[in-house]
């Protein structure tokens, strides 16, 4: 049986957003991230969440020479979904952080799945609860998030984000980023440990594709 949906009284203010994305994403492991779509109401807790900063963070969309069509949503006003499509095949959900016009934003990276179990094992293909949502394209996917909710306000319509209880600090692990060429050695990404619906990504390097105009000759 699924738990009551949290009261609107919980939802996260701006303010709460409204920082520097490391905090932000170590305080919003445990809240609930709920999402509607059509008639359907899916969702879970958060139990992994990666930081972004920043034109000096190597890591970051926003390490460019500045704002561009693909991060001008990260240095909106806070409190607002950042959607991209990577991979060409996974979108990612993250939250802007920081005062507008200071880039930041927090990745979720994982949820334990909650509400509309059936509804997000359908839209997964029917895989097992654990396969739902244990990590950032897998949870777009079972939330039904995608481009249309890029720069829409949290909280709002679509996306919302309740506070709830907090993990204790020796629940909580960090580690450096996953998934990047480039600052990947940060330790901004937060996770509960041993929480089964954190996702299996390797911390470390990841080395960029070379281009057939990037090879050198031989």
């Amino acid at each position: 049986m699924e738990p009551n949906l949290p009261d609107h009284s919980l939802l996260l203010s701006r303010s709460f957003f409204a920082r520097d994305p490391r905090i932000v994403a170590r305080g919003l492991l445990g809240c609930v991230v709920i999402s509607h779509k059509g008639s359907a109401v899916t969702g879970g807790r958060i139990v992994e969440a990666e930081a972004y900063l920043g034109a000096d963070d190597s890591g970051s969309h926003a390490a460019t020479r500045g704002i561009t069509s693909r991060n001008a949503v990260m240095y909106g006003p806070p409190g607002h979904a950042y959607v991209y499509f990577t991979y060409g095949n996974h979108h990612m959900l993250n939250f802007v952080c920081e005062a507008e016009g200071t880039a930041g934003a927090v990745l979720v990276r994982a949820l334990e799945p909650f509400y509309g179990l059936a509804e997000m094992a359908a839209r997964r293909g029917n895989r097992p609860a654990g396969e739902l949502t244990n990590g950032p394209g897998k949870l777009t996917e079972a939330l039904g998030i995608d481009l249309s909710d890029n720069a829409c306000p949290l909280n709002e319509k679509g996306i919302f984000v309740y506070d709830a209880p907090r993990p204790a600090a020796e629940q909580v692990a960090a580690s450096g980023r996953i998934g990047l060429a480039d600052g990947h050695e940060h330790e901004y990404r937060y996770y509960l440990r041993d929480n089964s619906f954190v996702s299996r990504g390797r911390t470390g390097p990841v080395r960029r594709p070379v281009r057939a105009t990037d090879r050198s000759e031989p």
